[in-house]
């Protein structure tokens, strides 16, 4: 029988292999990861646990939240605030930071994260999750600022993602390779169960909303029809298109097959440079992506290499397959 390994058992041997996860580190995803589970519980209730519906309130962005998302949001904030690990968190579901109470010690590190993405899909029963991101806290911080957490994603030492489907799964990286646990529900334990994943560099997949397509600028047109047009068309192969409308489930399907997930900026809102979150969602999928051989930017640059200038700064997002990233890259530069 293969010996299964558990998160904590990972980390603490990818410590003494690479040197580069800390005991605070190590115990800060081992509570992420725990706040995942409570996570996967209340998903997993749905109309049971009268979790499904909406909230009746909105989030910074002007977002109808569901009441998943506030739940979320909380089991996330409490779970992690006492643990001596962070000097603060932010969320997009919260306007500001959320400092670390005085009743309990501070520590080194800062964590973001999106509590529960793919928000529509949670009244249908389709994949949801949750992201997150951990930065090292400035030298010499004593408490933080919002300006302390704008830091480019390079500077993240940790990322991952849950996704709550059929089985409930956590990604993640530390600086080396990508790794995949299992939620085993009878245990109550993570499981590793896939070892440095990698993203092939060339497919024949793409997930982008369609239904925008009118409002695409022109490299997106242009890179879309090309797939579109198929084995007679530039490209001379067929392509699928692919639409969860559930980030982490788009990203978790292209880190296990390849493919390219896009979001775009567009025409409806010129002024606005994307719909996705910078801090929360491009950052710490660009470092998994990347870590797994992939590609990540915005059109124009490296997502790890933009500096973030706000807190809920939204950025468009091309990642995956590295030649297809470079390919719709390129089009934007042309």
């Amino acid at each position: 029988m293969t010996k299964r390994i558990s998160l904590t058992q990972h980390l603490i041997e990818q410590q003494r292999l690479h040197n580069k996860i800390p005991s605070e580190l190590r115990l800060l995803i081992e509570v992420v990861g725990r706040a995942c589970k409570s996570i996967s519980h209340a998903v997993g209730k749905g109309a049971l646990g009268e979790v499904l519906g909406s909230a009746g309130s909105e989030n910074v962005q002007g977002e109808v939240q569901k009441k998943l998302d506030v739940i979320s949001n909380e089991i996330l904030l409490e779970a992690n605030e006492w643990g001596g690990h962070l000097a603060g968190m932010a969320s997009e579901e919260m306007e500001t930071i959320h400092l670390i109470p005085n009743r309990y010690p501070k520590g080194e590190y800062l964590l973001m994260f999106d509590p529960l993405d793919g928000s529509s899909n949670i009244d249908v029963n389709v994949s949801i999750g949750t992201i997150f991101s951990v930065l090292k806290a400035p030298e010499g911080m004593s408490d933080p600022s919002e300006k302390d957490f704008l830091q480019p994603g390079c500077k993240q030492v940790a990322a991952g993602y849950a996704v709550y489907g059929p089985q409930t799964v956590l990604v993640l990286t530390t600086g080396d390779g990508v790794h995949c646990f299992t939620l085993d529900r009878e245990m109550g334990a993570w499981v590793l169960t896939q070892r440095d994943m990698q993203i092939p560099a060339d497919t024949q997949e793409f997930a982008i909303n369609a239904s925008n397509a009118r409002h695409w600028y022109p490299p997106v047109k242009r890179y879309v029809d090309e797939m579109l047009a198929g084995s007679t068309g530039p490209r001379g192969k067929d392509f699928n298109m692919r639409w969860i409308a559930s980030m982490v489930a788009d990203v978790h399907r292209i880190l296990n097959r390849g493919g390219v997930f896009m979001y775009p900026a567009d025409a409806r809102e010129p002024d606005k440079p994307g719909k996705l979150r910078l801090m929360y969602e491009a950052n710490p999928m660009a470092f998994i992506v990347e870590q797994a051989g992939g590609a990540a930017t915005n059109g124009d640059q490296r997502i790890l290499d933009i500096q973030p200038e706000k807190l809920h700064q939204r950025v468009a997002v091309f990642l995956g397959s590295k030649n297809e990233v470079e390919r719709v890259t390129r089009y934007h530069k042309e």
